[in-house]
């Protein structure tokens, strides 16, 4: 029903329309699985509960989830992130939507717990917290789910763990592991809006400063490129020996945190690990270093001791400054994703071919129904490269077909030297 919502200003409805409709134009991707879905309603029936971000571009799921006949809930996955005009937008649109920036810990359980009480068939999570909800203190729901999707590294690893401990009790769909989100969305999406956020929130100079990356995967590799690009110095801090060959080898400094700590101006984790960056860590930094995270969670740099440790003072939206004996850190987004908890996160074009897979993954789910074991599971390559290929197609970009003579060759052995 139309109050079956909870968010911060219904005042801001409007503005938060708005800001769809302007995501929508620059997402053609979705508008036209949007158009399939409201033919086929492969969703009719079933409540589709979302833990995600709540953002314009996800604003663009719901309604294209919705157009497939599916009833949507949704909540918040992350404290800091929502734009509170889109969640009035869609819940002025009938949306059950719990969500609002600056919500309490106890106020972002509740709110997915409000998601679990509409009893979704179908989950689609970012980070995972939902389906850890599901499998500890809501297992009233749990029979009912169908299967689910996971948006964030993050995330899969902890599906992977639950699956390796033989906890996890229905499917879910690694859409994060998919081409199309994780060597788009991590790489272009984290690079561009990880820097954004630091942007929004300090207004500091990029160029000449020397820009330390705390892991060296998909995340990092494009927020390192883009760090280049304006001008910084990059240092990379890395466990894998494999990232930091390739770190290396793209022309990036590498050493130990303890190091880098050192000779760092910015510092930006994303490791999807915990207590990367330590107090031990930050009482050697310069004065006036600045601190930002794009893990999912907000440990990545231990943000609960430096609370305990140093006295804080908030000096500027997103922007938190400790003083460590004289010297003085800033901390942006409270530790939280800098990208969405001081910035818009990924841009819409990004997050097209992430929601893409989350819009295929839920109908693959759909058709088969009983026919998936409980675990984590990837989305079949020919619906990963579908994506590619209709994005291309709303791109207006051509590419080449394999000759009957080339798909031959590939498929044989006979033909050598």
């Amino acid at each position: 029903m139309a109050s079956d919502y909870e968010v911060k200003d219904m005042a801001l409805a409007e503005q938060g329309r708005l800001n769809i409709e302007y995501a929508e134009r620059n997402m053609p991707l979705m508008l036209s699985i949007r158009k399939r879905f409201a033919k086929e309603k492969p969703f009719k029936g079933l409540c589709i509960g979302l833990a995600l971000h709540v953002t314009k571009e996800t604003a663009v799921l719901v309604r294209t989830l919705a157009a497939g006949g599916a009833d949507v809930a949704i909540a918040s996955c992350n404290p800091l992130s929502t734009q509170d005009d889109v969640a009035a937008a869609l819940a002025a649109d009938g949306v059950p939507v719990f969500a609002k920036k600056g919500e309490s810990k106890e106020e972002y359980y509740k709110y997915i717990n409000k998601v679990i009480d509409h009893k979704p068939d179908i989950t689609i999570d970012d980070g995972c917290d939902l389906v850890n909800l599901l499998h500890t203190k809501r297992k009233d729901a749990l029979a009912k789910v169908i299967g689910g999707c996971e948006e964030t590294t993050t995330g899969v690893i902890r599906l992977r763990a639950m699956e390796t401990d033989g906890a996890l009790k229905y499917p879910v769909i690694a859409v994060n592991d998919n081409k199309t989100k994780h060597l788009l969305d991590n790489y272009y999406g984290t690079g561009q809006s990880s820097i954004d956020g630091i942007l929004r929130a300090t207004n500091t100079l990029i160029a000449g400063k020397s820009f330390v990356v705390c892991g060296y995967g998909d995340c990092g590799k494009g927020v390192a490129l883009r760090a280049k690009g304006m001008g910084a110095n990059v240092i990379v801090t890395e466990v894998d020996a494999f990232r930091a060959m390739q770190a290396v080898l793209d022309g990036y400094r590498v050493m130990p945190v303890a190091e880098a700590a050192v000779a760092g101006d910015i510092f930006l984790t994303v490791t999807g690990d915990k207590n990367v960056i330590r107090i031990e860590h930050i009482k050697m930094m310069k004065d006036g270093a600045i601190l930002a995270n794009s893990g999912h969670f907000d440990c990545e740099v231990d943000v609960s001791s430096m609370n305990k440790t140093f006295k804080k003072r908030r000096i500027r939206p997103s922007l938190d400054e400790y003083d460590i004996g004289g010297k003085k850190v800033y901390l942006c987004g409270e530790g939280r994703l800098v990208n969405l908890a001081a910035a818009e996160g990924h841009p819409s074009e990004v997050m097209a071919t992430s929601f893409a897979g989350q819009s295929l993954a839920c109908k693959y789910i759909v058709k088969n129904k009983g026919k998936l074991k409980p675990g984590v599971i990837i989305l079949p390559a020919e619906l990963d490269n579908k994506i590619a290929e209709l994005q291309l197609e709303v791109m207006g970009v051509r590419k080449d077909s394999l000759t009957a003579e080339q798909k031959k060759y590939l498929t044989s052995w006979e033909e050598g030297t």
